[in-house]
């Protein structure tokens, strides 16, 4: 009963559920600037980051070793693992709202694995397409997960004219089956850049820098934007796509939308950080369970603590061992996996219910 009521508490207050994730977010923010082989006092951050972000006037002198390690090495870095983590969590809340199943996300739906395929093709043959040039690798990461996610539904399409959630889940399992044979096909050919393909795939945000930062943000403000425009439109088609079309949505032209949008935001997250599973599985049905299905709050909460979620899994990547530092997709599978069989004992029992 206790439970049940501190739920629903948190579902009907909305303030406290942003100001939570908020805060979450910052701390991880703050953990992840500050632990490390030099660990960086807080003040000092929080001084750097007036000064050299926000240009607020100084009050002091900032120690070099300090800014240094803050500015050119651990603060892009967390932004970076933010903006994947957000990017995921929002484009897996979306896919799951679209497809009212809580195991949809750019991982299963094969989006991730045709999302790598179009970046190992960029890193195999060194490709620089003309006028665009370093955003050559997340135009194709792009194009290729669209092209995947298209290609899932349509094969759904010819085995069950219904297009059934389970139908689709099953379709894009098979297809990230065929593009990771792809993958390792591409690996075995690979001479020099096997140690960049591997390092790659198993997914970093280490030493990657301001520029990358300059990559995804485009991307990640047009997908989130495309996917918060459509909240209202994933609420009344989790009630079924006929409703959605009596009460006055436009269901093609919108799902249409969401795709494109939830595929732009994989396709540069994993253009810039590798293949990181789990993230859009875990955070949209953790925030779910906590803060309610109404996408208008869900997409943005997500956006918070995919962002929180990440940054702290990358502080454990780097520091579990160190000074070894572990790929941060295996800190999310680790984490994921156990979530999504949980996820399948429930809606199994669920359905016996």
């Amino acid at each position: 009963m206790q439970k049940r009521f501190t739920r629903m508490f948190l579902r009907n207050n909305r303030f406290i559920a942003y100001a939570v994730a908020t805060a979450l977010l910052i701390g991880a923010m703050l953990l992840g600037i500050s632990i490390g082989t030099v660990s960086v006092p807080v003040l000092a951050i929080l001084q750097l980051i007036g000064t050299e972000v926000l240009h607020l006037p100084s009050l002091g002198k900032a120690d070099p070793m300090f800014t240094t390690i803050v500015m050119d090495i651990r603060l892009p870095r967390v932004i970076l693992a933010g903006l994947v983590g957000a990017s995921l969590a929002i484009a897996g809340a979306a896919f799951q709202g679209l497809l009212r199943n809580p195991l949809a996300d750019p991982y299963v739906l094969g989006v991730s694995s045709g999302a790598s395929v179009g970046a190992v093709l960029v890193l195999f043959f060194n490709l620089s397409l003309p006028f665009i040039g370093i955003f050559t690798l997340p135009v194709m990461s792009i194009s290729a997960s669209i092209i995947t996610i298209f290609l899932v539904l349509f094969f759904a399409r010819q085995i069950e004219r219904s297009m059934r959630v389970e139908t689709i889940i099953l379709t894009g399992i098979v297809f990230s089956s065929f593009l990771g044979s792809l993958l390792s096909l591409m690996i075995a050919l690979t001479g020099e850049e096997l140690r960049q393909i591997i390092g790659w795939l198993l997914g970093s945000v280490s030493m990657r820098g301001w520029e990358y930062i300059a990559i995804i943000l485009p991307f990640f403000m047009i997908g989130a934007t495309i996917l918060l425009f459509s909240s209202k439109e994933l609420n009344a088609m989790s009630f079924g796509e006929e409703r959605a079309q009596h009460i006055g949505v436009n269901v093609a032209r919108r799902k249409l939308w969401i795709l494109i949008g939830g595929s732009i935001l994989t396709g540069a997250a994993v253009a810039v950080s590798g293949t990181i599973g789990f993230v859009g599985l875990v955070i949209p049905h953790l925030t779910r369970l906590l803060w309610g299905p109404d996408h208008r709050h869900l997409l943005p909460l997500s956006i918070l603590l995919g962002a929180a979620f990440l940054i702290v899994a990358d502080l454990i990547s780097r520091t579990i061992i160190s000074p070894t530092e572990l790929p941060i997709g295996v800190i999310t599978s680790l984490i994921g996996a156990p979530v999504f069989a949980i996820i399948l004992i429930r809606r199994r029992k669920e359905r016996r219910g």
